[in-house]
């Protein structure tokens, strides 16, 4: 495990990347824990508010946490103990704002509600794409191109803007997950760009508008697609995250001031 590390991690300069996706996760995980304590009124944690009343969002001291953890990272470097203290610290703040991914979005308090799982959705891919890079992957798949092919600037652009094409045409079909992916991983992007459009996305609506054909197989598809996949989605949401308000049975009152943030 230790000669695993060194040859993968610490040698290529990757351990402060590894250090800030464990804090990053370990501050979502942390995060969820207590405002879920929070919302049950369970626990010696509760929301914090200023005396005239302003509630502070967890999502505050992330930001600030991500800024100085960034201009740290940029000024430490790679190497030595003050990288490694400045990717955690970005880690911790980066968790602390996607936590909260949906109230800045929507510029509402939405975190226990169907839309707050927009949050769980944000965390999960990070995690996921910076987990890809970790393991050696690299945007637009220039990890795959020979040391011969790397002295040719001319072939490394041709190979990123062909995969940046397909993650393109895969966004513009409305398929928002595989072009982030393809961007990592570009066979995914290319399967995304080659499938049939949703509906609704503006691939169909340019190109499926004379064609009822189409427009029929791609509704189709796209209704057999999601409830293939909606429900291990929400109840993977659900366990990650918490149950949003709307599917509580029966609906429970919140406690005073227990809107699930601290």
């Amino acid at each position: 495990m230790g000669s695993w590390l060194n040859r993968n991690i610490v040698e290529p300069g990757k351990l402060p990347l590894l250090l800030a996706l464990t804090a990053f996760v370990l501050t979502f995980l942390v995060t969820r824990l207590i405002t879920r304590l929070i919302r049950a009124g369970k626990g010696p944690f509760g929301n914090v508010s200023t005396e005239s009343g302003l509630h502070i969002h967890h999502v505050v001291p992330g930001v600030v946490l991500t800024v100085v953890g960034g201009f740290g990272a940029v000024a430490a470097g790679r190497e030595g103990v003050a990288g490694a203290l400045a990717a955690v610290v970005f880690g911790i703040g980066a968790g602390l704002v996607l936590d909260e991914f949906a109230l800045i979005l929507h510029l509402d308090d939405v975190y226990w509600s169907e839309a707050g799982r927009q949050s769980v959705e944000a965390v999960v891919l990070t995690v996921a794409l910076v987990g890809l890079v970790l393991a050696g992957f690299s945007p637009f798949g220039v990890n795959g191109v020979t040391e011969d092919e790397l002295d040719n600037r001319g072939s490394v652009i041709s190979t990123v803007a062909i995969n940046f094409l397909f993650s393109l045409i895969a966004l513009g079909k409305g398929k928002f997950r595989i072009a982030v992916f393809g961007v990592i991983i570009p066979v995914v992007a290319m399967v995304g760009a080659v499938r049939l459009a949703r509906p609704g996305s503006p691939w169909a609506n340019r190109f499926y508008a004379r064609r009822p054909r189409a427009r029929t197989r791609a509704a189709r598809r796209a209704a057999q697609h999601d409830r293939r996949w909606s429900g291990p989605q929400r109840t993977f949401q659900n366990w990650i995250g918490g149950t949003p308000d709307e599917e509580l049975e029966p609906k429970r009152q919140l406690p005073p001031g227990g809107d699930g943030d601290h």
